[in-house]
């Protein structure tokens, strides 16, 4: 990015501050979401970013790296004046750990502040249950704290990202209702405070998919936007003014139910442009299905198959998206999942073309674009949930 290109982007997302001391809190977030969003940022950005004085500016950095948040970087040093130096995150100020509870897998991972995977450990499954998923915890926590480096104490919060509802829609995916139904009365967050010492949060496996695309993502230049997440199920969020917004009941940007032309198979976006979806095309002929989950298959094995999910799943996020844009004009469409890097490029190729084709009357075609986190989206999402609820201004987060 040329500086030119950096201070248009700069200047059409200029994030108002305060000279105000009382609110040096609200102004700290600031100046971390712009390094986040920019990689490194210097004092003079930060000024014209924001619209505070550059002496509030330099008081907000100097605090920020004296409590480790921000690191300097090479100074920049130009033919006139003195050299400018930028600052970024320190990806060692702080250290989460998080759960990620999957239809198909569990993860345990610790984070850092910069949005990397220090350790992980990865268990496939043909359902979760609660007496699995505490097994897990338990058996895998001490490893994955050991090969992070990192003790309990050095661990700032835990959060699970998991769907809602796990007893729910259990026949779509082929578990048992009785043992699902376990999940409607148990309180994971009580049971983990017999395993973990730290302050445990809980958010939807989709929405914390958007929170790390928007927090760790490429999006910096997008204000407007919804996020589809293609795992067993369709899932997703939305991001107004820059913004998670999670509606009243915490499910804003829950596309599975979402309705689409009758055809077989159903009419909510779920019955299509879901991995489940494909998982029967592979049963029905003698395949094994969960190979789909497995991130070193490339899915070539199932190309005769592939191509039609990925037809039906492209021309159903088709509908969803004019649907969604009817409501609101998002200005950008982001598809991730759990899918091999190809097989994203080319669903997302599909909704292009397919919305291409498609009678826009009355409604604006967003740019289509491919997210980046791929298979940890969900567990980066739970660190993001952390570092969201500490770190950044979200005044669109509450359904208000």
């Amino acid at each position: 990015m040329t500086k030119r290109d950096k201070d248009l982007l700069l200047k059409n997302n200029l994030k108002k501050g305060t000279n105000l001391v009382a609110v040096r809190s609200h102004n700290e977030r600031l100046v971390l979401q712009l390094v986040r969003e920019q990689g490194a940022l210097t004092k003079a950005d930060a000024t014209r970013a924001t619209g505070l004085s550059a002496n509030a500016i330099s008081v907000l950095f100097r605090a920020l790296e004296e409590d480790g948040l921000l690191l300097r970087d090479k100074p920049i040093r130009g033919k006139i004046g003195q050299p400018s130096t930028p600052l970024r995150i320190n990806p060692e100020a702080r250290h989460y750990a998080t759960l990620k509870i999957g239809r198909r897998s569990l993860e345990l991972a610790v984070v850092n502040f910069a949005g990397e995977i220090v350790s992980l450990a990865h268990q496939p499954q043909p359902f979760p249950t609660p007496d699995k998923t505490l097994a897990f915890v338990r058996n895998e926590l001490s490893n994955v704290l050991r090969a992070a480096r990192k003790s309990r104490k050095s661990i700032s919060a835990m959060a699970i990202a998991s769907p809602n509802e796990l007893w729910s829609w259990t026949e779509e995916f082929g578990a048992p209702r009785e043992e699902m139904e376990a999940w409607r009365t148990f309180d994971l967050v009580r049971a983990l405070e017999d395993i973990v010492p730290w302050e445990v949060l809980v958010e939807n496996d989709a929405t914390a998919a958007c929170r790390a695309e928007l927090l760790f993502g490429t999006h910096a230049d997008k204000q407007n936007w919804i996020y589809f997440y293609v795992g067993t199920f369709i899932g997703g969020g939305v991001v107004l003014n820059g913004n998670i917004y999670t509606g009243s009941r915490g499910n804003a940007g829950g596309f599975g139910p979402m309705r689409v032309p009758d055809q077989a198979g159903g009419n909510r976006l779920v019955d299509h442009a879901s991995l489940v979806v494909l998982e029967r095309m592979i049963s029905a002929q003698g395949g094994q299905p969960f190979d789909i989950y497995d991130e070193t298959q490339d899915w070539q094995p199932y190309e005769t198959l592939v191509g039609p999910w990925i037809s039906d799943a492209g021309r159903n996020l088709a509908h969803a998206t004019v649907s969604a844009l009817s409501v609101l004009d998002f200005e950008s469409v982001v598809i991730d999942g759990a899918l091999p890097a190809q097989v994203k490029d080319r669903l997302v190729a599909e909704v292009r073309e397919q919305l291409e084709e498609t009678d826009l009357q009355g409604v604006h075609m967003p740019e289509i674009e491919a997210g980046t986190l791929g298979h940890r989206a969900r567990t980066l999402g739970a660190a993001a949930t952390l570092i969201s609820a500490e770190y950044v201004n979200e005044l669109n987060s509450i359904g208000a």
